[in-house]
């Protein structure tokens, strides 16, 4: 799992455009799937707290977690807490206010899928 992240971030770094990306503060509609591949929806609130951190809260499921965020370049990361375990997520900054990840927590195989929208 540590060589999926790391060539992850590897490969966000090398396809990196020339123009940075921006994340705008607000809230966001989820889209993504579990570990097992089960879906779920809700919506993450970003807070900027600087050019390139944040911090992020996500409800979904009736679950909230919460997280501190960092934008490099097209690349955005948070790390969290959810419940009991520490789970990293990081996504690829597109235009129009989508973030489109990949996520993972500790103690758990594999990866989920996660896209925020900008809500209007």
């Amino acid at each position: 799992m540590k060589r999926l992240l790391a060539c992850a971030l590897l490969g966000m770094a090398v396809t990196s455009p020339a123009a940075a990306q921006t994340v705008s503060a607000g809230t966001y509609s989820v889209e993504g799937t579990n570990l097992d591949g089960s879906a779920y929806d809700g919506t993450a609130t970003i807070t900027l707290t600087s050019d390139t951190t944040c911090v992020i809260e996500w409800t979904t499921g009736g679950t909230t977690s919460q997280g501190v965020c960092m934008l490099h370049d097209d690349a955005f990361a948070a790390g969290y807490v959810l419940e009991d375990a520490v789970g990293l997520v990081v996504y690829k900054v597109r235009d129009g206010g989508v973030l489109d990840g990949a996520w993972t927590i500790t103690g758990k195989d594999g990866a989920g899928t996660e896209t925020l929208t900008l809500q209007q």
